[in-house]
């Protein structure tokens, strides 16, 4: 069963001196964050980043950034897989143990959601 994270990602009043933080750092520290058999929609990513409707850059990132990201545990807001890589994301995400029904993840594997860092 997949399990949904929350972050508050990117804090909003970084410590003086800090200088502002940068939209695909904190995206990907929220993605890396992510272990396996977690799943997260776009716009969550965005938002744990502190980058509220930032969804669509998210899958900017994705899309052309770090091949290490992992891009698998990220689908859109009704569990659609990606486009154009439905097989392989589908064979990942259910090596991890969860559920995709006719290309999207099913509603019920988006179980709850705990913070980073907190106990199982």
């Amino acid at each position: 069963m997949a399990r949904h994270r929350t972050w508050s990602g990117a804090d909003p009043d970084p410590p003086p001196g800090s200088g502002p933080v940068r939209f695909d750092d904190a995206a990907s520290a929220v993605l890396r964050a992510l272990r396996p058999g977690d799943v997260v929609t776009y716009g969550e990513v965005a938002v744990e980043a502190g980058f509220p409707g930032a969804a669509r850059a998210v899958g900017r990132l994705l899309s052309t950034g770090e091949g290490d990201l992992p891009w698998w545990r990220v689908v859109n807001a009704s569990g659609r897989l990606v486009p154009g890589h439905e097989a392989e994301h589908a064979r990942r995400l259910e090596a991890e143990g969860v559920d995709v029904v006719d290309g999207r993840v099913r509603p019920a594997a988006r179980g709850p959601r705990r913070a980073p860092g907190a106990r199982r």
